[in-house]
């Protein structure tokens, strides 16, 4: 196993967005004052067309127009430039300077960002909330110090699990192949701590497994799996929050710093305000995108009773294992965990059926 030391060393230069991945890049440009002009190379799996390559869009041309042409963005959407490794490593060689990632997608940068993946962690998007008022100017900093520069981050909503059988208990996945994003260790480790099967496989690649029959099961939210066509190939969702998943835009600090400093300013307000927008739109996009997973004929169930309570002590036991196996901070970790008990004794624990988007 990797230790954090080795992670440290030899990893942080090493996805799912979905519903939303993000991207921004810097060219390389002339070193100087507020004069340097700088092209901003994007990659993105979001496909041409989608609302937020046109948000995106927009606020690229914001920034040129505030910036007087100095700092313009080229987008790379649709996947074109491949998964998120394939794209961390064009930024090393300075061919990309900046992605739009799943937060799983960065943990070989930064362990730590992948926290709110943890499996059951929030029940409710007010949990997650909460706690993300608290953590996530925390997660912003490790980053930056990882040399990346973030500019907020947007929920992607909650993932739900998606086959073509009913998925109540664990024994239902039993023997299945569990798609598992490529990189991201949390969520395999914990399939693994849970005795189940995963398959590790690039976002890109898993329409072609539900497809082939080399993926049985997928966890994503519902806008994730319109979005990918993925609803095509279930028939049943489990309204189940089983991890919230994030999307975040980063730039590699030293392609940002080449941006003269009062167009970095610019940039930097633009970029959050889109963000915090894709933040507060993303939730309402997931209810509609549940409403049309339903209007398409895909059946919804609910673990109720004590199917519901073995999943949460499975939850426990696969958090208490991560914890184990030195996967990020543990301060972090039971500063997270603290931060969620926090909140159930002052709100209580909302149903999961309203929590699952």
């Amino acid at each position: 196993m990797i230790t954090r030391s080795e992670r440290s060393v030899g990893v942080r230069t090493g996805n799912f967005g979905l519903a939303i991945l993000v991207a921004i890049a810097a060219t390389f440009g002339s070193v100087g004052g507020a004069t340097a002009e700088v092209t901003l190379k994007v990659a993105t799996i979001a496909p041409e067309g989608s609302d937020w390559m046109r948000k995106m869009r927009a606020s690229a041309a914001e920034i040129a127009e505030s910036t007087e042409g100095r700092v313009r963005i080229k987008y790379y959407g649709g996947g074109v430039m491949g998964n998120d490794k394939k794209v961390l490593r064009k930024m090393r060689i300075g061919q990309l300077q900046g992605g739009a990632f799943a937060s799983s997608g960065l943990m070989d940068r930064y362990p730590e960002i992948g926290i709110y993946g943890l499996p059951l962690l929030f029940e409710s998007d007010e949990e997650a909330d909460y706690v993300r008022a608290r953590l996530d100017p925390r997660l912003a900093k490790g980053l930056e110090g990882a040399g990346l520069k973030s500019f907020g981050f947007a929920s992607g909503g909650f993932a739900l699990l998606m086959a073509n059988h009913p998925v109540n208990s664990r024994a239902d996945l039993e023997g299945r192949k569990i798609w598992v994003p490529d990189g991201d260790r949390l969520s395999f480790e914990a399939m693994e701590a849970m005795e189940l099967a995963p398959v590790v496989l690039p976002i890109t690649d898993v329409l072609t497994g539900l497809q082939t029959g080399l993926l049985d099961v997928v966890a994503t939210p519902p806008v994730g799996a319109l979005v990918l066509q993925w609803h095509t190939k279930i028939r049943y969702v489990t309204s189940l929050p089983v991890s919230y998943t994030l999307a975040l835009m980063a730039i590699d600090n030293r392609a940002f710093d080449r941006i003269g400093e009062s167009d970095r300013e610019m940039f930097d307000r633009i970029m959050r305000r889109t963000y915090a927008e894709f933040d507060s739109a993303n939730r309402d996009d997931n209810k509609a995108a549940r409403a049309a997973l339903e209007a398409s004929g895909i059946d919804f169930v609910a673990p109720e009773g004590t199917v519901l309570e073995r999943w949460r002590e499975l939850a426990t036991s696969a958090q208490l294992e991560l914890r184990k196996r030195d996967l990020f901070d543990p301060s972090l970790l039971d500063e997270t965990l603290a931060l969620v008990e926090e909140f159930r004794r002052l709100n209580g624990p909302m149903p999961v059926g309203q929590a699952a988007n």
